[in-house]
């Protein structure tokens, strides 16, 4: 985990080249998780609680497959 001034990230072996997701909890109204295709591309979805990051489960497994 690595806490930056806009999200928390997560990383595979400590590594910034290797993101798994990224937490955006600093929203007032939405919180969102950054999820990562392929690409390295961030896509945005949003989260009530965090019970909804296990809704994310399979495109969370894909992401370390990439690697």
């Amino acid at each position: 985990m690595r806490d930056v001034k806009s999200y928390c990230g997560i990383l595979l072996d400590n590594n910034n080249r290797q993101p798994i997701c990224r937490f955006h909890f600093n929203y007032a109204t939405q919180k969102y998780i950054g999820l990562f295709d392929e690409n390295k591309n961030e896509e945005r979805v949003p989260i009530d609680d965090l019970d909804d990051i296990f809704k994310c489960a399979d495109r969370l497994k894909a992401t370390f497959d990439f690697y």
